[in-house]
């Protein structure tokens, strides 16, 4: 199922779909190493770049090894070939290729963010690794020759991008999948905030009404009182036995 704008979900990350960019990609390189600008952005804008633009040293086209000052070089070069003001006839692409090099750059010149993205890649390399020794044991296993496909470099290098950016997708759908929950338990909370908050309100007015009337209230007994016992003399009275006249005897 595709995601709004042609983004794949976050379950339909395919091998197709990094095959098939992987090899897009290296025929233009092949062609033209620093490409033009339109093909960075098309690069850059290609579908599925929410994903394929999580690992920001493939967004730069630059070695993990790479040190500070070929890094802010390389972000030189592409950030002017991206740039919207060198691309006024595709300026809200150009503007958006622009955004995805410079996010990729500042993440980079964070120590920790570029930790993170390095450990990916070292985990994507040593999975790949991982996997062609458990191929090699299967094949002698069955007494057939050990030779693999990833024993081509190209096939192997080819492997290690697949497994790497399955990791970046990975971490993305986690890091979604928390925010979505952190939002969702932030909204919980608040609402439950504001029930205790207009309860105590309604508490507090309660209490103001039952004060503010009291006197009211007490005035209103009291002449029901009164008029109660008014009430019960007049029935005394109305009850009381008639006096017996003594007869006079002759």
């Amino acid at each position: 199922m595709a995601a709004a704008g042609g983004e794949p979900s976050c379950q339909t990350v395919s091998d197709e779909l990094f095959q098939n960019f992987y090899t897009e990609v290296k025929q233009i390189e092949k062609r033209d190493s620093v490409l033009t600008s339109k093909q960075q952005i098309d690069r850059l804008l290609r579908p599925g770049a929410s994903y394929f633009n999580l690992n920001p040293f493939e967004v730069l086209q630059i070695d993990p090894d790479a040190t500070d000052d070929e890094l802010k070089k390389r972000f030189r070069a592409l950030s002017i070939l991206v740039h919207p003001d060198k691309n006024q006839d595709d300026p809200d692409r150009a503007q958006k290729a622009f955004e995805a090099v410079d996010k990729a750059y500042k993440l980079l010149l964070d120590p920790e963010q570029k930790k993170r993205a390095l450990d990916v890649i070292h985990a994507g390399k040593e999975y790949v690794e991982h996997m062609v020794k458990e191929k090699r044991k299967q094949l002698k296993k069955e007494g057939k020759p050990q030779d693999v496909e990833e024993d081509d470099p190209e096939l192997f290098k080819q492997a290690v991008y697949k497994q790497t950016m399955k990791l970046f997708a990975e971490l993305e759908i986690k890091r979604k999948e928390r925010e979505a929950k952190d939002m969702h338990e932030r909204k919980r909370a608040r609402e439950e905030e504001i029930e205790a908050a207009e309860k105590a309100k309604r508490e507090r007015e309660w209490q103001k009404n039952f004060e503010e009337t009291r006197d009211g209230r007490v005035d209103s007994w009291r002449n029901f009182q009164a008029k109660g016992k008014s009430k019960e003399k007049k029935n005394r009275s109305f009850l009381k036995p008639p006096k017996v006249k003594m007869e006079q005897r002759e």
